[in-house]
């Protein structure tokens, strides 16, 4: 073994050869032997290895192996430095590899190792994107789970942060292919981030790279399988997708295969939904994600068979006016609930789907069915307005601070809902009824006037994890608001915000454990 005075006479040799470094490899071998040394040549070696690596073709294997001994050291300086240097062995043929042992690194629980090890990948990346991309998606596959979890949080944060130089329309196609092959088993919280990634590709903000990301959607939903609403992974992989579904759409971009699947399979199952995420208002969030869906379903094959689903569902919020006695006094012991969050989601769906079929009510319903909704419209029409009057007195006056606490904010969102529901109630009631009044849904930003169809807020969020309720406040999700008592008073439904993102609780399991993979270093 080398001592430091050795390798330092070794390194002296090799700088001094200048043009003909080559004709010294028994100099370079005695560096790469300082590894076998103690702290002082080991930190030696790791600056002097790289530093020659590229004129001694033939001994890039052994110096490769030299410094991953080092990258592994006992001492923490020394396996930084060693790291600091990885990204010198990053040439030709060799890049691919060195990204692989770096991707293999950020298991490193030393946040400074870890950010080296960052910076490592960036600074390869910027040689051959393609290469280090290569080692990426070659863990990813492969590796173990720690070292997949970074590598795929790697590119979803890192990335965007790379130029267009470096993310060209060849690395973002070969980004595109290897995602392809690991969305075939993934987790639901590795699908998200995979959706993140490639929803920031430039070539996918197209309308054709949109549509391709809605069909890797569809078929991670796997739309064509049977539903199982007593499944909570099976309800929670269609939740999950489509919820990653819902900022692609546009009108250039349709929503129909999702809006046709919750209307035949979904819908009918409503009350039977299970859900491993606790505190979440199953059948409310099923019915947002199919209002938001309806503004952009296309032409759909079933529409009056769909129509008359999501029909029969919207019935049976919507009670018929309890018979009263005699004297005019309620017969009943109490007042139908009104549920106003589950009905403007069901009357705003209907209201967008009706208008591919306008003459439903009238010509393809019966008359007595006709007169039948008419009254039950009627009734809540009565009922919603009782409610708008006393949230309108409830916030009359006040702004700024007083608007921010709890449950003036609450009521902020129960007037949005009710004055929804009242519009698309008046457009029923015309002969025949209209289509034509549109309606901001209660937990979306409001769009401004000129904005045509574009979601822009929806748009540039989309390669995150889907976004909660824009308007900002915290808040918790099982609360209601119950207005005064008298006449119409019930629970005005349960005004839970969205609730979005990841697997809550830190699942595990995933959709089907990603199966069997090699585990242990590849190095």
């Amino acid at each position: 073994m080398p001592t430091v005075e050795e390798l330092y006479r070794n390194y002296g040799i090799l700088a001094d050869a200048t043009e003909t470094v080559g004709q010294h490899k028994d100099a370079y071998q005695a560096i790469l032997d300082g590894v076998k040394g103690g702290a002082k040549e080991k930190r030696l070696a790791a600056q002097f290895i790289p530093k020659f690596f590229k004129h001694f073709p033939e001994l890039a294997d052994s110096a490769i192996n030299a410094q991953l001994d080092l990258c592994e050291d006992e001492d923490v300086s020394i396996r930084r430095q060693a790291i600091k240097e990885l990204p010198q062995f990053a040439t030709g043929d060799n890049l691919p590899r060195v990204a692989d042992i770096l991707t293999q690194l950020l298991q490193s629980d030393d946040s400074a190792e870890f950010n080296l090890v960052n910076n490592a990948l960036l600074s390869i990346f910027k040689m051959d994107a393609k290469g280090t991309l290569g080692g990426l998606f070659s863990q990813i596959l492969q590796g173990e789970d720690i070292v997949r979890e970074r590598a795929i949080k790697f590119l979803s944060t890192k990335l965007k942060t790379l130029p267009e130089e470096v993310m060209t329309k060849e690395v973002e196609e070969f980004i595109l292919t290897e995602s392809k092959k690991v969305l075939e088993d993934v987790t639901g919280e590795e699908f998200v981030l995979f959706m993140k990634i490639l929803s920031g590709l430039k070539s996918l903000q197209t309308v054709s790279g949109r549509q391709q990301l809605v069909e890797l959607v569809a078929e991670q939903a796997d739309l064509e399988q049977t539903f199982n609403p007593s499944d909570p992974d099976c309800v929670d992989r269609l939740l999950q997708c489509t919820r990653q579904a819902v900022p692609l759409f546009s009108k250039n971009v349709h929503s129909t295969k999702f809006v046709t699947y919750f209307c035949e399979h979904v819908l009918p199952n409503l009350s039977s939904l299970t859900t491993p995420v606790e505190g979440l208002d199953i059948q409310l969030e099923v019915l947002k994600l199919l209002a938001e869906m309806s503004s952009f379903c296309g032409d759909m094959e079933k529409l009056e068979s769909n129509l008359k689903k999501l029909f029969d569902k919207l019935l049976e919020y919507m009670p018929l006016p309890p018979e009263e006695a005699e004297n005019g006094e309620n017969a009943g012991n109490e007042e139908p609930k009104l549920q106003f969050s589950y009905v403007e989601c069901l009357l705003y769906s209907f209201h967008q789907l009706g208008r591919k079929l306008p003459d439903f009510l009238t010509a393809k319903l019966n008359a007595e069915k006709l007169k039948d909704f008419k009254i039950r419209l009627q009734y809540f029409a009565r009922g919603l307005q009782v409610y708008i009057r006393q949230l309108r007195l409830a916030l009359q006056g006040k702004t700024g601070e007083a608007l921010k606490t709890e449950e003036n904010k609450i009521k902020v969102v129960a007037l949005k809902i009710t004055n929804n529901i009242n519009v698309l109630i008046k457009d029923l009631f015309h002969i025949p009824p209209s289509y034509k009044s549109t309606v901001t849904l209660s937990w979306k930003p409001v769009q401004k006037a000129d904005a045509g169809q574009k979601r822009t807020s929806e748009d540039t969020t989309s390669s995150s994890p889907p976004k909660k309720a824009p308007a900002g406040p915290k808040r918790d999700a099982r609360q209601i608001y119950n207005p005064p008592s008298g006449k119409y008073s019930s629970n005005l439904g349960s005004f839970s915000y969205e609730q979005r993102g990841g697997f809550r609780g830190g699942r595990g399991r995933g959709w089907g454990g990603r199966g069997n993979r090699s585990r242990g270093r590849i190095y």
